[in-house]
């Protein structure tokens, strides 16, 4: 994750916070449901292996952020293996294999976090909480309605997100889904689109 400093302090459209000078550039990975549906009661909507070796393939030796929550969806409640592993918490005491921040202050300057890619990986209100420092949503698109509690951002109606990449159809365990890549239009970009 790499930490780049601004002369000038920006605010945040979408929480209407002020965000610190420094801004972190991460990704998003996640698998939506046909409503952009992301889980239910603390689960998964969907057991699809491909996606899930997708998950494990792309976010193995690097950083995984997430919310407390997300950490006790994990069997046992245990971090997952072969990464780092940093829970947003505010009430959860540290133990062996995470780090605890409980502000974006302190996760700006964790030194762990710095030199790798940090993926973003739930739940809901963490995922809103940073998509101001995202620049690429890793999104599992699957052709199926679920009933779910908890949501992500509609990329395809984000006015400074753009599909940038999409797989063909894959059909696993019962499902069809797409790999989707969306990244966050450059400030070059989003000026052309004004001009035009």
């Amino acid at each position: 994750m790499k930490i780049l400093y601004h002369e000038k302090i920006t605010v945040s459209s979408v929480f209407n916070t002020i965000v610190s000078e420094r801004k972190m550039f991460m990704k998003l990975i996640a698998a939506v449901s046909a409503e952009w549906g992301i889980g239910k009661d603390n689960k998964l909507l969907f057991s699809i292996p491909a996606d899930m070796k997708f998950f494990r393939e792309t976010t193995k030796g690097h950083t995984v952020i997430m919310g407390r929550k997300t950490l006790e969806s994990f069997p046992g409640g245990n971090p997952l293996k072969n990464r780092n592993n940093i829970v947003f918490s505010k009430t959860l005491k540290p133990f062996a294999g995470i780090t605890v921040v409980r502000s974006l202050d302190e996760l700006m300057h964790i030194p762990e976090a710095s030199d790798n890619d940090a993926f973003v990986i739930g739940g809901e209100s963490i995922y809103r909480l940073l998509l101001p420092y995202i620049d690429i949503a890793l999104i599992t698109k699957v052709n199926a309605s679920t009933p779910a509690d908890s949501f992500l951002p509609d990329f395809d109606g984000l006015a400074d997100w753009y599909l940038a990449g999409k797989s063909d159809e894959i059909i696993d365990n019962g499902y069809s889904f797409t790999f989707c890549t969306y990244r966050r239009l450059a400030d070059s970009e989003r000026n052309n689109i004004r001009k035009d």
